[in-house]
């Protein structure tokens, strides 16, 4: 069995999202096609992911993340104090 470390990140943007994406899924050694498989999208999603695609789709992100081991964590840096 494996062993895996956990690694926190911040990403600013879709393309720190999808370097990500990529990197895990080549560590994974997984095609874009498996990727697309697994998370039920299109190869065609996953490579506009990996290129960090603006205007993509939130909810199948989180499908291919979620197939990847792979989550997002919200800091919420506004503070009802303020003002």
């Amino acid at each position: 069995m494996g062993t895996f470390t956990i690694k926190t990140e911040y990403v600013r943007d879709m393309q720190g999202i999808g370097q990500w994406v990529r990197m895990t899924r080549k560590a994974q050694h997984l095609s874009q096609i498996d990727l697309a498989g697994i998370s039920g999208t299109a190869r065609r999603f996953i490579i506009d992911l990996e290129k960090g695609k603006e205007t993509l789709q939130a909810g199948k992100m989180l499908k291919v993340l979620a197939a990847l081991g792979l989550g997002i964590r919200i800091d919420n840096r506004w503070s009802l104090s303020n003002g």
